[in-house]
């Protein structure tokens, strides 16, 4: 081992005792920020994935639509499930209405579904909290849970609903009046885009309150496991040559998926500074040392060491704080996500906020996700940084003169 590497050990633990305090807080400091990096990251993953499995449950991995009303939807699928990748695929009609009950007015998102085919896309069954999908008729609609809860619908309780023909009619000089259905059930996906506002119908109730006749708005596909959704869009696109437009769920979703890994990026940059933090403890720490062993440092260079050698004798200081700081981060991090779920309901139980959890934020547990992406880019950068973070020493060190660093008193 070179002179400078057996010192710079010998300086971060001396002998007679296990660990010098300034290498103990030092690794501390880095410990601590690699921990909460990988905790806060990890988690967040877990979030993004649990939304995207969302997006695909509740909307299927492909949407084909005309931009208008699609009248040979039958000829379409027909082709759709021609394609070896395709699972299932299922009509839809979709628009905004105007749902009253009890004098209560709403303005939900409401989804027309062909029942029988939407089960293989979309698994409804699995969502209802109440009811059956066989009770599902021309004369029903199923509710999102804060929905029903804003509006005070019961299972059994006769709705009104307002189309946009309505307004069409009255433009005509002519009355429509609202269409009055039972609700026979209430879901609940775990997404709050969906939960919040979101009217389920049968295909053929959504063509007469829209006025579609036989025509709908577009056909979901569902992908066989193994499939990448945004290259079977372009496959189809390339297939309809312009009559008909397939979208992926991922650019369909493309903004919304981008500010989650915006979120991610910016939560990263931040913690960051924690890892920053504990690199200019580190820088002071190794200043002191030189100062201190200013004589020591003069000697070296008297008996013949060279400049970049004793610079180096710090940087690697530096490196072995960052090596130890991370790699107990690491098992700090894993050690605290095996454990997440119970300290959360010890936290929820204490601050009796269990129920709130599951009602506005729609878990129980902590996801969790461990990227190889992030454990790379944490570990490089923490053992960068505690590295860079011996260089103003290792410069201060390698401009003293042994003449006048012997002289130091």
């Amino acid at each position: 081992m070179p002179w400078y590497l057996y010192l710079a050990l010998k300086q971060l633990f001396p002998s007679g005792r296990r660990v010098a305090f300034f290498t103990l807080a030092s690794v501390a400091g880095v410990m601590l920020g690699v921990a909460v990096l990988i905790v806060v990251l990890s988690v967040m993953n877990g979030f993004g994935d649990e939304i995207r499995a969302k997006i695909v449950e509740t909307n299927g991995h492909v949407r084909v639509e005309t931009g208008g009303i699609m009248v040979d939807q039958d000829a379409v699928m027909a082709k759709i499930r021609a394609r070896p990748e395709v699972a299932a695929a299922a009509p839809y009609a979709q628009g905004i209405v105007m749902l009253q009950a009890d004098n209560r007015p709403a303005f939900p998102y409401i989804r027309g579904i062909d029942v029988a085919r939407e089960q293989a896309v979309v698994p409804l069954e699995k969502f209802l909290v109440a009811g059956r999908v066989a009770d599902l008729d021309d004369d029903s609609v199923f509710l999102s849970s804060e929905l029903a809860a804003s509006l005070g619908a019961r299972i059994g309780q006769q709705v009104e609903v307002y189309s946009p023909l309505l307004l069409e009619r009255l433009k005509k000089d002519e009355i429509l009046l609202p269409r009055r259905v039972r609700v026979a059930g209430i879901f609940e996906t775990g997404w709050n885009q969906v939960d919040s506002n979101t009217v389920i119908c049968p295909l053929r109730l959504m063509q007469d309150l829209y006025g579609l006749g036989r025509g709908v708005h577009g056909v979901s596909v569902r992908l066989r496991p193994g499939n990448d959704a945004d290259e079977f869009a372009a496959r189809l696109n390339a297939m309809f040559s312009g009559t008909h437009h397939a979208v992926s769920w991922l650019d369909s979703n493309r903004d919304f998926l981008f500010v989650l890994q915006l979120e991610k990026n910016m939560l990263f940059f931040l913690l960051l500074f924690i890892v920053l933090v504990a690199a200019f403890a580190i820088t002071g720490s190794l200043l002191i040392t030189v100062v201190r062993k200013t004589r020591e440092i003069g000697l070296l260079g008297a008996i013949g060491g060279k400049p970049r050698q004793v610079a180096a004798c710090f940087c690697f200081q530096g490196f072995l704080i960052g090596v130890a700081g991370t790699a107990l981060g690491i098992a700090l991090a894993v050690t605290a996500l095996t454990f997440r779920n119970e300290v959360m309901h010890a936290f929820a139980q204490v601050t009796q906020s269990q129920a709130a959890l599951v009602r506005f934020y729609q878990f129980s547990n902590l996801p969790l996700s461990y990227s190889v992406h992030d454990f790379a880019l944490i570990i490089t950068s923490s053992i960068a940084i505690a590295t860079l973070a011996g260089l103003l020493p290792a410069w201060r060190a390698a401009r003293l003169k042994p003449v006048e660093a012997l002289r130091s008193e």
